[in-house]
């Protein structure tokens, strides 16, 4: 597929229009796939327009991370795949996915997928899962998603989890979790050897350095729920829930978690619904994304 064609121009790309490597979308080592998928929503709706709104605020950011000390950007340049019409059966809809993240990898890049609803993990992560058997997978999000299915549906994004450790030697470390059921209580009692569960209501006492330390050496996807942060500061999802991360508290964790990997080798932003007239939110996450990549991407 030529780039004219795979890639959004660059007005209605990530990060600012005119930056340095917009005109040459084909040389970039980050690629963000846009992928509104809407079709399990079990209360406030909205994600199919997260993709786009993340994209449009995301040209307000400035380029320079007073973190980093640098535009980190300019060390590995990134584009924006123009976003498909999404297959209406969630089975389609995930197949479809993992063949957009096949060919990103396929082209050496970092996929970076722009959700859509959570049920899309289990998708983006499928080709990472064939090309390493030893991926370990550090989810941030409010809710566990390890039912088995929700409202009969096996790919619910109250699933998305359960249907990622379907895949087989995956290990998956969550943090953040302040909403679960009973049925995914038991499933973690019977599954402590794959997944461990750092709880909100624990994070004044948690290490870092210990819920990190089973990345180290491996390689990492990380898919980040919106809603892993508090809802006073992060409304816009389908379910806000009280008590969750701040937003430097996160980065803080993602900072860590993207040193102590051996390699990060995929991500995912998921569950932005965004909420008109309170554009704060999809500035927000835009920041979120363009961290997360800064951190993934820039070394240690």
């Amino acid at each position: 597929m030529s780039p004219s064609r795979q890639y959004l121009p660059a007005e209605q790309s990530f990060l600012d229009p005119v930056r340095v490597d917009a005109a040459d979308p084909g040389a970039a080592r980050a690629v963000v796939i846009p992928f509104g998928l809407e079709a399990s929503v079990s209360y406030g709706g909205g994600t199919a327009r997260g993709p786009t709104a993340i994209l449009k605020a995301s040209q307000q950011l400035e380029l320079y991370d007073d973190e980093l000390g640098c535009e980190p950007y300019r060390a590995w340049g990134v584009a924006a795949l123009r976003e498909p019409a999404i297959e209406p059966q969630i089975e389609a809809a995930l197949a479809q996915l993992a063949r957009l993240v096949d060919g990103v990898l396929e082209e050496g890049k970092f996929p970076l997928v722009l959700g859509g609803e959570h049920s899309l993990t289990p998708g983006a992560i499928r080709p990472l899962a064939t090309r390493h058997p030893d991926l370990a997978v550090l989810q941030l999000d409010a809710h566990a998603d390890l039912r088995d299915d929700y409202l009969g549906q096996r790919y619910s994004h109250a699933a998305a989890m359960r249907r990622v450790l379907d895949l087989p030697r995956m290990s998956l470390i969550s943090v953040g979790i302040r909403a679960i059921a009973s049925e995914e209580v038991e499933f973690y009692a019977a599954n402590r050897d794959r997944m461990t569960i750092h709880w909100a209501k624990d994070q004044a006492r948690w290490d870092i350095d210990e819920i990190v330390a089973p990345l180290a050496g491996r390689p990492v996807y990380i898919t980040f729920d919106i809603d892993a942060l508090d809802s006073a500061t992060m409304p816009a999802t389908g379910t806000p829930t009280p008590g969750g991360l701040g937003y430097w508290q996160a980065l803080h964790l993602l900072r860590r978690a993207c040193a102590a990997a051996g390699r990060v080798v995929g991500a995912d932003l998921v569950e932005f619904a965004p909420i008109p007239g309170l554009h704060a939110c999809d500035y927000t996450a835009a920041a979120l994304a363009y961290k997360l990549l800064a951190y993934a991407l820039s070394g240690r």
